[in-house]
């Protein structure tokens, strides 16, 4: 098991410069002085005293690793060092957060405050009428209130999408955590493990628990690997277990990886020789991920490629043209979703819509309500590449009403919704000019072979 690696000085040094110099070009052009931003607080379940996992606010961690500090603040002043307030209470209830230790802290201005509003008190110098104060409208103290002002954040956002070398390092380490995880949990699935007993060999393996996932499990046996987000982990074992659809990432210093892999047991040859066709087309979707390249496109060419995989493995009758599944949505009934989404501080990383730093949209493709990203794609962007195939009955019976019927095999199809279905999730670096992207999946589960 790879351990989260140290946060290496010189390159958090280079990520802090790089954010500084775009945060003051920001600043500049929307008419503010400084920027102060807080990390959240910590919320509590509707009429009790029961907290909730904690979230930071992603423009928070962006600029330095702290992930369990709720009422922390930190400020961005344009030529002077950044400014970091943590609240590190006295309490005998729970264990505080941990005082920042690592190479990184030498980076910052740090100020230790023991009560939250004296975080008033740490920036009183930074406030003033042009001053941005990013953060939920829970998070505000007396004079330090939130204002999110949204040409600021149209900024911030659209350049967020394109990852420092030290955002990649944290993105390559959190793909190391998950890809032994993966393979444990497979294990345990092979060995005949109920969904809960398998999401449990993962928590093992990764090093982590429920509470900092970056996003909860998708653990899905047999027919509920149909369920796009299923949200359940059975405990009782399977009579049989014919496949396993594990949808699960892992975090480090803030950043998520976000993997997916569909496998079958023994004995199943049809299904099996199905995954093998979809991870050749993954891999080659994963091919298209370059610089400059509409990130639309890439999921238009991912139909054209499940038609091929539905022809080829006799889902779609002898005869039938590729061009005729697309065009009758043959391939939305198998593939309902988005070949993916940009990846970083938060799963569905904000900002895959815009138009440009200054708002706006690039539209989705006509009858593609589900995809997350629009944009081009530039260097250092990472985007995942999760094309799917299922068999989900409620879209199936649908196309069986429908004038397309007549190119699908129902027999095939019957044979192989026992199995619920495929997806095939890697996390992916967009390179400059003709340089190939950098699988950071692919290379995290070679690591442990």
């Amino acid at each position: 098991m790879s351990r989260p690696p140290s946060l290496e000085s010189s390159l958090y040094r280079e990520h802090l410069a790089l954010l500084q110099q775009g945060a003051e070009a920001a600043l500049a052009a929307t008419g503010h002085e400084a920027l102060v931003i807080a990390s959240g607080i910590e919320k509590f379940a509707f009429l009790d005293d029961r907290p909730y996992g904690f979230q930071p606010n992603p423009h928070f961690k962006h600029w330095v690793p702290l992930t369990q500090h709720p009422n922390a603040w930190l400020a961005v002043r344009p030529g002077r060092k950044l400014r970091v307030v943590v609240h590190l209470p006295a309490d005998f209830w729970h264990v505080p957060p941990s005082p920042p230790t690592g190479e990184w802290v030498e980076a910052v201005e740090l100020v230790v405050i023991r009560e939250p509003d004296e975080a008033v008190a740490a920036l009183k110098d930074v406030l003033g009428p042009r001053t941005a104060v990013i953060g939920e409208a829970d998070a505000a103290l007396a004079g330090l209130v939130p204002n999110n002002p949204e040409a600021l954040l149209h900024r911030l956002h659209w350049a967020r999408a394109c990852k420092t070398p030290w955002e990649l390092a944290q993105m390559r380490a959190a793909s190391r955590r998950a890809a032994p995880a993966h393979l444990a949990a497979r294990d345990a699935f092979l060995a005949g493990a109920s969904e809960a007993e398998i999401h449990r060999a993962y928590l093992v393996a990764s090093h982590h628990t429920d509470r900092d996932l970056p996003y909860a499990n998708i653990v899905g046996l047999n027919e509920h690997a149909a369920v796009l987000h299923y949200q359940h982990q059975d405990e009782a074992r399977p009579l049989q277990s014919r496949s396993l659809l594990l949808d699960a990432g892992a975090q480090v210093n803030g950043y998520a990886s976000d993997i997916t892999r569909t496998w079958a047991t023994p004995g199943h040859a049809e299904f099996a020789a199905l995954i093998t066709l979809m991870d050749r087309e993954q891999q080659a979707l994963v091919a298209e991920v370059r610089e400059g390249r509409d990130y639309r496109d890439i999921h238009l060419s991912s139909h054209h490629r499940l038609a091929h995989v539905l022809l080829e493995s006799g889902l779609a009758r002898p005869g039938t043209s590729a061009e005729a599944l697309v065009a009758q949505q043959v391939t939305h009934a198998f593939y309902p979703h988005g070949i993916g989404h940009l990846l970083g501080l938060q799963v569905h990383d904000i900002g895959g819509h815009m138009a440009s730093e200054l708002g706006g949209t690039r539209e989705k493709p006509a009858g593609h309500p589900y995809l997350r990203l629009t944009r081009l794609l530039a260097p250092g962007m990472v985007v995942t590449i999760e094309p799917g195939l299922y068999f989900i009955p409620m879209l199936l019976d649908r196309l069986r009403a429908s004038p397309a019927a007549s190119l699908v095999d129902w027999a095939s199809v019957e044979r192989l919704t026992p199995y619920g279905g495929i997806r095939i999730e890697d996390d992916v670096v967009c390179g400059s000019g003709a340089e190939a992207p950098e699988n950071l999946t692919r290379e995290a589960f070679a690591a442990c072979a």
